[in-house]
């Protein structure tokens, strides 16, 4: 029977920086009920830009992280913490 428990455990998935950064805008964006489109209005970026950071894919510098996470109200150390939503993971899994 605990063989079948640890089998059905989720694996750990190994997030880059970049990921997590984007997970965690895109959670705290719609938290706010804040579309892509008035994210990246308010961060003066664009709204192809805003997915892509948000998808884990584009590489976004220190500069726009910043004004990401201006726009959104969140500080941007809490958009890199790894941990910032585990508590609602574990809710949701």
């Amino acid at each position: 029977m605990e063989l079948m428990l640890e089998a059905m455990e989720k694996p750990q998935v190994t997030r880059t920086p970049r990921q997590i950064f984007g997970m965690n805008l895109r959670r705290a964006r719609r938290l706010k009920d804040i579309s892509q489109e008035e994210l990246a209005f308010r961060a003066n970026l664009s709204r192809t830009y805003v997915s892509e950071v948000e998808r884990g894919v584009r590489n976004i510098s220190i500069d726009n992280m910043g004004q990401l996470a201006d726009a959104v109200g969140v500080p941007l150390k809490e958009l890199v913490d790894p941990e910032m939503f585990s508590a609602l993971d574990d809710k949701l899994s």
